[in-house]
């Protein structure tokens, strides 16, 4: 039974005392792969670092993250699109808008993500959307581009069972991630009404840990603990949602199997 974990932070400075011992903890619970969204240019360096030493688990994505996108942007956005030739990424990400934290610059938010939208368009690869407080935006800006090929993943998805269907009808994926284990996620009539076939597991490491050790960092390892609530929310074994949620990932991400 294997698994992949279609979103973690593993290079930041949480990870940086033990990230052999967490590389090692999520291999014995069977995550085979962890895929790395980027955050900013800062963040590049030490994530790509990070995939060239674990090159067979770990694989990078290139992006400008919602919260990070300032004055500065359209510099960053210059900066890392030099570098997109430079290394294998499997993805463009994390990208797309939160109005949770800060509304000051959504309109430069909403020019970054169609930034990254054009990017994935034109290398080929599935985009990773962050829409925190902004899925009916998000939605409205993935769907005047239906018809291009634009394919990937909504991150911690947090909609309604609509959304959720409006989202497997563009082709896109929904990220399931530790959220889905707390008593009051709101998430459990999506996870029955949606088809597996459109759900991929992540952690967001090291937040949104999953129940039975929330409160703690999370990391790659925890993925079992999504799978599992799934299982039970689904009412099927913990291996089929394994087997489904991997063959999901890798096709969308382009990953070889193990």
């Amino acid at each position: 039974m294997n698994l992949i974990d279609t979103h973690a932070h593993l290079y930041l400075p949480h990870f940086t005392g033990d990230i052999d011992r967490v590389i090692q903890n999520a291999a014995d619970q069977n995550v085979v792969k962890m895929l790395l969204p980027n955050i900013d240019m800062k963040s590049a360096g030490p994530m790509l670092e990070l995939c060239k030493r674990f090159r067979r688990q770990c694989y990078p994505m290139l992006g400008l993250h919602p919260t990070s996108v300032k004055g500065d942007y359209r510099h960053q956005l210059s900066s890392l699109e030099k570098i997109a030739g430079d290394d294998k990424f499997v993805a463009i990400g994390e990208t797309g808008m939160d109005a949770y934290w800060d509304t000051g610059f959504l309109g430069e938010q909403e020019d970054s993500f169609i930034t990254h939208l054009e990017w994935a368009k034109k290398m080929g690869l599935p985009v990773v959307i962050h829409s925190r407080e902004t899925m009916d935006k998000i939605l409205a800006i993935v769907k005047s581009h239906t018809g291009t090929g634009l394919r990937g993943v909504f991150h911690a998805f947090s909609g309604s069972v609509k959304q959720a269907m409006e989202v497997a009808d563009l082709g896109f994926k929904i990220g399931i991630g530790g959220v889905v284990t707390y008593k009051n996620s709101g998430l459990g009539p999506v996870i029955r009404e949606v088809d597996l076939k459109n759900i991929v597991l992540e952690t967001d490491s090291p937040y949104l840990t999953p129940l039975p050790h929330r409160g703690k960092r999370n990391e790659s390892a925890y993925l079992i603990h999504i799978a599992e609530k799934i299982a039970e929310l689904k009412g099927i074994p913990v291996e089929e949602v394994a087997e489904v949620t991997t063959g999901n990932a890798s096709e969308l991400f382009n990953l070889k199997p193990e």
